[in-house]
């Protein structure tokens, strides 16, 4: 598990960080770099404050009752109180899962800066992923990994390492943050081309393999589940990679290094809820159905609606997670290899995907609040002029390249 810890932080800085950096343009390559590692501290902040009591304290919790308690935890554990290095959660130290679910909190608003990069105020972008965080994230994660009590935990559903905590809270709130904000200048007519794919590539394979952290880890142990978490994990990924490069192949006439990139990060989060409940088989056809389904929201919804999300957190996260939430349904059942003996497909997959749509309901209409309420107090974009000079410059008087 502390392995598993390290290698989840990682995916952020600096997983997410060299992934989100190398596909804005070079003026505002810092101000990408700076969102992420500014919101890793931050978030360890309120985390330690109140983020992880109210996650994760099941203080006034009962099983099938369904009150406060059943979608935020109490405040037993404001700053740790009453844990110590003795004190288990489960099988676990709780400070190791305190530090572990910590760097879940720290992705998953790290996530949502792609789809407003190059073009939101630096502290408008701090204070509503703070609120978000608070509004948004804790409430969710709760009502899912909260224990018995837990609202969506109680009904059944199943998110084993973060489908609808993570990606799909993450992947709504980028849809609405770039509708609210607006599209780039000169978006959609100025090519604005990634400024270096190396720097996103390797954040890719960061990112890969600090997925084993996030999808291994989720089973809080060394254990044959957490193995075969990683194989699905991994046979998803290579799936969908495969699959948008094939897309590629056939519709552009070359495949492309962005393209592969993006498809395997589609299949990670697509399998991130059902990477604890499937087998190979599951992670592969996840695999391929993320791969196609997320390259149609990339290339051709997105184009279609002429929404601006930079770095299409939406069609990759928010598309991908919402879709492995459902298939989850299917693929758990131990008739299609999964681990759930006796599930009813027809029941699990109503349940999975009411749970996704009422979280992405909640989601997007917070998110939409959370952004109003922070424009009445600040700006959320910069001035016409100062994204024409780029972010690294006006946001934070520096430059990511002198040459």
């Amino acid at each position: 598990m502390l392995t598993a810890t390290a290698l989840v932080l990682f995916m952020t800085i600096p997983g997410l960080a060299l992934f989100y950096g190398g596909l804005v343009r070079t003026k505002n390559v810092l101000s990408i770099l700076m969102q992420c590692l500014c919101l890793t501290a931050v978030v360890t902040l309120v985390w330690l404050a109140v983020g992880y009591s109210l996650a994760f304290d099941p203080t006034g919790m009962e099983p099938g009752v369904v009150g406060l308690h059943a979608v935020i935890g109490g405040g037993a554990r404001l700053f740790l109180a009453g844990v110590g290095p003795d004190t288990l959660w489960g099988s676990i130290p709780e400070v190791l899962f305190f530090a572990y679910q910590l760097t879940f909190a720290i992705i998953t608003p790290a996530l949502i800066v792609g789809a407003f990069a190059e073009r939101m105020r630096f502290s408008a972008m701090l204070a509503f992923c703070v609120v978000w965080l608070l509004v948004v994230y804790l409430p969710v994660c709760h009502a899912v990994w909260g224990g018995k009590g837990s609202l969506l935990g109680d009904l059944g559903v199943l998110d084993f390492a973060g489908g609808i905590v993570v990606h799909t809270t993450a992947g709504i709130a980028a849809l609405v943050a770039c509708l609210v904000i607006g599209p780039r200048r000169g978006y959609p007519e100025t090519p604005m081309p990634p400024h270096n794919l190396t720097m996103t590539v390797m954040g890719t394979g960061m990112l890969w393999v600090g997925w084993f952290g996030f999808n291994g880890g989720s089973a809080l142990g060394a254990t044959g589940g957490a193995a075969m978490a990683i194989v699905a994990t991994q046979v998803s990924a290579s799936a969908a990679a495969v699959t948008w490069m094939a897309i590629e192949w056939v519709r552009v006439g070359k495949p492309s290094v962005l393209g592969v990139a993006t498809g395997a990060i589609a299949g990670l989060a697509a399998v991130t809820p059902a990477s604890g409940f499937v087998g190979p088989v599951g992670g592969l056809v996840i695999g391929i159905a993320s791969g196609a389904l997320c390259w149609i929201a990339v290339a051709r919804v997105k184009q279609r609606f002429l929404y601006d999300d930079s770095l299409d957190v939406f069609g990759v996260h928010g598309v991908g997670g919402f879709l492995g939430t459902v298939l989850t349904g299917v693929f758990a059942s131990s008739a299609f290899g999964g681990t759930q003996a006796d599930l009813s497909v027809a029941r699990q997959v109503a349940l999975q995907l009411g749970a996704a749509t009422a979280v992405a309901l909640y989601t997007a209409l917070l998110s939409w609040l959370i952004l109003r309420g922070v424009a009445l107090l600040v700006p959320l974009r910069i001035e016409d002029d100062h994204e024409g000079q780029g972010l690294d410059l006006t946001q934070h008087g520096e430059t990511g390249y002198n040459l």
